[in-house]
């Protein structure tokens, strides 16, 4: 115990009971529910079980031995990686994760609109008066006033968030148990007719795997409590209990919850906007059946939209600042690592607004805010679920030398037993990744499907490969002094910014067929382009400030 009284020198333990809690409000609430309701219909109660058990519960107790090896680096995902397979391989599991994060973002940016409109109009009409070029905008100024707004209250917004996904949590847990009281009080009488038993079960195609991933969205981020290990008293003991505790309720609020939707709606016809609207139509119907009104209707608006905000301002400072100073100075920029007076890593800012704002232009044209809503969600559903794959593959390492890393807590003593684990899980993952890049809430082979089909994979390889050419520029930047001089950073961002744009206006141009191949054309074109001014040496007289020590 030596190790975590030295981390722990107040000796001040967090119970598993309340590891338990914050791991709910990181892991589980409606909306995830709600999405993979649509989804699936009724038979993702099916597929709730058996992630719960064959994923969930495996899932955490990696977490928890992994947290428990790597102790003195606080847990970080990034640092599991760094541990097991050096400092490159770390750098880029942290990048990854940030880039992950992006989508999330502009997710939860969205949401604030989305939340705002209901809190104050208390009716889905306003979406219907919002084209999507002004639902951009107002997304792309939610982000600079957060960006603003951050050093002042990035604290205290941590520990709102908190509060907010406990709310969230709770709304959940008070939405199942109304519904079931409104069951029973309405004679059983479900908006899901012809409901048996047997419907849970799903049909095993295409559309049902490609849906896979949405789940494991839905269900990770136990990754989030791992540094926490260190601070329990007995980690071995009550580290399984407080994640047996958290898959428990996890199975109750998505087996029960999924019900309890179809007690709503009807599964078999749901509306299009589900993902969306769902919650506000869920608690609207039940607060007019307990002969509420729209109380609860504007509480979970309120609720939704304290939680978004303050998970913004926490991603927009917390992953760019782990981000920043995670990585080091071996592969990161210089000009990235450069923070204002206040300390504040200002271009890794505007390069999360950057990217953030990139993800936002790839679907403005989409047919309405509901199509880019959902379309977030899925592309969510395809970087979130890729970066767990790193924990998987962490665990399989550290399980393959066992005697080099140590754990005062293990999960299954056998370590070719835990290995396989490890493996069958990554591959899961891995191939439920692939498959979640399939467009959802779309008629298959139709126009949208094929654009959404080709942004997904844009974004991607957007988001992860810009990881992989930053240690270029910062070797650029240990040969000559700077990466490149005003010329070159002017003409390469005009030209990416060009090409996105151009880009984009293709893919709106629905009457011409090939138009996926003349965007990789252009876009191949511009890269081109932009590595040829890019690989000259710099004109160390000509370089911009901010790329001075």
């Amino acid at each position: 115990m030596d190790e975590l009284n030295a981390l722990n020198p107040d000796k001040k333990y967090i119970s598993w009971q309340t590891l338990f809690l914050m791991a709910l409000c990181t892991v589980i609430g409606l909306d995830d529910i709600m999405y993979n309701f649509q989804n699936q219909g009724m038979s993702v109660i099916f597929s709730w079980i058996v992630m719960v058990i064959f994923y969930v519960i495996p899932y955490s107790l990696m977490v928890g031995q992994l947290g428990s090896v790597f102790n003195k680096e606080g847990g970080g995902l990034s640092s599991w990686v760094r541990g097991t397979d050096g400092e490159f391989l770390g750098y880029f599991t942290a990048w990854t994760y940030w880039a992950a994060s992006i989508p999330y973002a502009v997710d939860s940016a969205n949401e604030i609109i989305v939340d705002i409109g209901w809190a104050l109009t208390g009716s889905e009409k306003f979406q219907d008066k919002i084209p999507n070029s002004l639902f951009a905008l107002l997304t792309f100024v939610t982000f600079i006033v957060f960006i603003i707004v951050e050093h002042h209250f990035s604290n205290s917004m941590e520990f709102l968030s908190t509060i907010g996904g406990g709310l969230m949590v709770i709304m959940t847990i008070l939405f199942v148990l109304l519904a079931f009281v409104g069951l029973a009080k309405s004679g059983g009488h479900m908006a899901t007719t012809n409901f048996t038993w047997t419907d849970i079960f799903p049909k095993f195609d295409w559309h049902y795997f490609s849906t896979i991933a949405m789940l494991i969205y839905a269900m990770n981020g136990a990754e989030l409590v791992a540094p926490y290990v260190t601070k329990m008293k007995k980690p071995q003991y009550d580290f399984p209990k407080a994640m047996i505790a958290l898959a428990v309720m996890t199975a109750f609020l998505t087996i029960f919850g999924s019900f309890a939707l179809g007690i709503y709606f009807n599964a078999n016809h749901l509306p299009n906007d589900l993902k969306m609207n769902g919650a506000y139509y869920a608690f609207k119907m039940i607060g007019h059946q307990y002969g509420w009104g729209d109380f609860l209707l504007y509480f979970w608006a309120w609720t939704s939209v304290f939680f978004n905000c303050a998970l913004l301002a926490v991603l927009l400072d917390a992953m760019t600042r782990m981000l920043i100073s995670d990585t080091g100075d071996r592969y990161m920029p210089r000009f990235l690592r450069k923070k204002d007076k206040n300390g504040l890593p200002i271009n890794g800012y505007i390069l999360t607004v950057a990217l953030s704002s990139f993800i936002m232009i790839l679907g403005i044209f989409l047919p309405n805010m509901n199509d880019i809503f959902n379309w977030l969600l899925n592309l969510n559903g395809i970087v979130s679920p890729g970066v767990t794959c790193w924990i998987f593959y962490s665990f399989m390492r550290i399980r393959k030398n066992s005697k080099k890393f140590p754990s005062k807590y293990v999960f299954i003593k056998n370590d070719k037993i835990a290995w396989t684990v490890g493996l069958i899980l990554l591959l899961v993952t891995a191939i439920a990744t692939i498959m979640g890049i399939t467009p959802q809430d779309v008629p298959e082979g139709s126009g949208i499907w094929w654009y959404e089909l080709i942004i997904n994979i844009v974004a991607v390889i957007v988001l992860i490969g810009l990881g992989a050419i930053l240690p270029a520029i910062r070797r650029r930047e240990v040969e000559y002094g700077i990466a490149f001089d005003k010329p070159q950073w002017i003409s390469i961002i005009t030209i990416i910014v060009i090409a996105i744009i151009f880009g984009v206006y293709l893919g709106g141009l629905k009457h011409i067929p090939a138009r996926g191949i003349y965007i990789a054309i252009e876009g191949v074109v511009a890269l081109i382009i932009a590595w040829l001014i890019g690989r000259r040496k710099p004109n160390l007289a000509d370089g911009f400030k901010a790329e001075e020590d």
